[in-house]
């Protein structure tokens, strides 16, 4: 099928267009300049590079007429702050494009969407009693981002929202999402964790994931996207060693000390008046539980193949650490 890709020379679109176009589809992507230094895009992808959020719907009916699929891998994560209500922001880059963008789609007849979304809107629905929507801006705005999603699904649409979670690999020239973290290893002699872990996957694998779902969903699906599921300190030994600080310890704080942390954070965001869209104060709800997701709820319906997370742990890193070292130069990953 030709599918039309918004975001094509970020880190999951691009592997998204490896893979597609590895299985004998064509792709055609707008994506924001610049591009990553040394990123490798496949060269039978068409690129032009422009903001969707200007064009007219005419503009973006040109690209989506001929093609069978839709891939939507724009959109900004949690790390973004602002002004309150912060939830605006989530609505009009993740929210209000998904919604203009499918009745595009459905009107120039494509078969088949697929939406990059998050891991928080399935844990939202499986676990009611954490009220992760009512209390955190972000999940609020993924958990609407799917239910307007689904409204445009029927027997000759389909459409899949993609509930990625932890995602490792690399980009060349992109700077990766885990300098936070590298930073606090590199620059202390012991790592403050709480327990807890999440669901991890691959760069690769999230293209596999988006390849499946334009060729195996039918009507309107979310999959929960997990393959591995770690302990954060299964995690942070893996980062240890590839920053070069393997007998580093991890030193596992309780709940109320990372809560009070936190809590310090919130109020800086407040003096400083922005909000961010995680809620602070009862971030530990998430930070220290076990999110996980059985592969088989997603991974094994799209097809998604085992992969080396300790190998893309590793190489996220690795480029971290030349990121701080000034070994590299990078462009942030905001704003795909």
């Amino acid at each position: 099928m030709k599918v039309f890709m918004i975001g094509g020379t970020g880190l999951l679109g691009s592997e998204a267009a490896k893979v597609l176009i590895e299985r004998g589809h064509e792709v055609l992507s707008i994506a924001l300049p610049p591009l990553p230094q040394g990123a490798e895009l496949p060269s039978e992808m068409q690129i032009e590079y422009g903001n969707y959020l200007e064009m007219s719907d005419d503009e973006i009916a040109n690209y989506m007429t001929g093609c069978e699929g839709f891939v939507f891998a724009a959109g900004v994560d949690e790390r973004v702050e602002g002004p309150a209500p912060i939830y605006d922001l989530f609505k009009k880059y993740n929210i209000d494009p998904v919604k203009r963008l499918l009745g595009i789609a459905k009107k120039c007849g494509v078969k088949h969407a697929a939406i990059c979304g998050s891991y928080f809107a399935h844990f939202a629905k499986t676990r009611p009693e954490m009220k992760l929507a009512e209390t955190h801006p972000y999940i609020r705005s993924r958990v609407d981002q799917e239910k307007v999603a689904m409204s445009f699904a029927d027997d000759n649409f389909s459409v899949a929202v993609l509930e990625l979670p932890y995602i490792f690999g690399t980009q060349p020239g992109r700077k990766p999402v885990w300098m936070f973290i590298a930073e606090q290893i590199m620059n202390s002699k012991k790592t403050m964790y709480p327990k807890g872990g999440s669901t991890m996957v691959t760069v690769h694998q999230v293209g596999q994931a988006i390849a499946g779902a334009l060729e195996y969903t039918t009507g309107g699906k979310c999959w929960p996207i997990g393959y591995y599921n770690m302990t954060w300190n299964e995690m942070l030994q893996i980062m240890h060693k590839a920053l070069g600080k393997p007998e580093q310890k991890v030193v596992n704080i309780p709940n109320w000390m990372f809560t009070l942390g936190t809590k310090k954070m919130h109020k800086e965001q407040l003096q400083n008046n922005i909000q961010g869209g995680l809620y602070l104060p009862k971030l530990s709800d998430i930070q220290c539980n076990e999110l996980y997701i059985d592969k088989i709820l997603g991974c094994d319906p799209l097809h998604v193949e085992a992969d080396n997370i300790d190998a893309a742990i590793t190489d996220s890193m690795r480029l971290c650490r030349a990121v701080i070292e000034k070994k590299t130069t990078v462009i942030d990953m905001k704003g795909e």
